[in-house]
């Protein structure tokens, strides 16, 4: 029997070298993970339920509306001023005594110069990056989860992070994704991401999703959380007029900056 985790590595792995190179054959992939050409195809097939891929005759085209799992160097080249507004106006809803998660990813990270000034905060974060801006400062707790670290996101992930994150409980989390789909949910390229994130809803009274526009409509490999479990998006006036329409229908507070 497969082991699913195997399954789930060489899928992810499959996703990286589609978004690489946009094309993936069947008897390639077959040799490279020394799986057989069926066990490729139904791994292409789920991935193309997921909306991540096209199939094409002996294998797969990469679907154009995909999120990418790029560095977060890259990323912060992409909606800077969206992002900053965004960082600004989630800011707004962090006050003196709260206990927050601030996820990895270059939207919260625009958070944190706008929350310098909070006295008695408590931030939680799987980000380096993120703890590093925050270091020294003596109203600021800073929380560290522990982990493995992602060097395209310079997150920390894995089930030590995890288990860190069981032992509290948040008043806020601030979660950034790489895919907003109505449908499919909240989406993120990694698999030990995605299940971090998961748990940071869990553990948190009030979840915020913050993201600019380009990420509604689009999916990515592995769920995180369905609409449903989102209380506030924060996001840029660009957000299609079928997803704000969506998102207010589900109740979800959602503000346009």
């Amino acid at each position: 029997m497969a082991n699913h985790k195997d399954t789930v590595d060489r899928r992810n792995e499959i996703v990286h070298i589609i978004t690489k190179d946009r094309k993936v054959r069947v008897d390639k992939l077959s040799r490279l993970f020394q799986v057989s050409e069926v066990t490729i195809r139904n791994d292409l097939s789920y991935l193309e339920k997921k909306g991540i891929l096209h199939r094409s005759y002996g294998g797969a085209l990469l679907k154009d509306s995909v999120s990418l799992d790029e560095s977060i160097i890259e990323k912060a080249k992409l909606k800077a001023e969206e992002k900053d507004r965004i960082g600004k106006a989630a800011a707004s809803m962090i006050f003196d005594g709260d206990s927050i998660i601030l996820d990895s990813g270059t939207t919260t990270s625009a958070i944190v110069k706008y929350i310098k000034n909070r006295k008695n905060l408590t931030v939680m974060t799987n980000a380096v990056n993120i703890a590093s801006e925050l270091a020294g400062l003596n109203d600021i707790e800073v929380l560290l989860t522990g982990g493995k670290l992602r060097d395209k996101s310079f997150s920390l992930v894995g089930p030590q992070a995890e288990l860190m994150l069981k032992n509290y409980y948040f008043d806020k989390v601030f979660l950034g994704v790489d895919g907003f789909d109505l449908s499919f949910g909240l989406t993120t390229p990694n698999y030990l991401e995605a299940q971090l994130n998961k748990l940071m809803v869990e553990m948190s009274k009030q979840v915020i999703a913050v993201t600019d526009s380009s990420k509604f409509n689009r999916q990515s490999l592995c769920l995180i959380t369905m609409p449903e479990s989102i209380d506030v998006v924060i996001t840029d006036k660009s957000i299609p007029n079928n997803q704000l329409k969506g998102l207010q229908e589900l109740g979800i507070e959602t503000v346009l900056v």
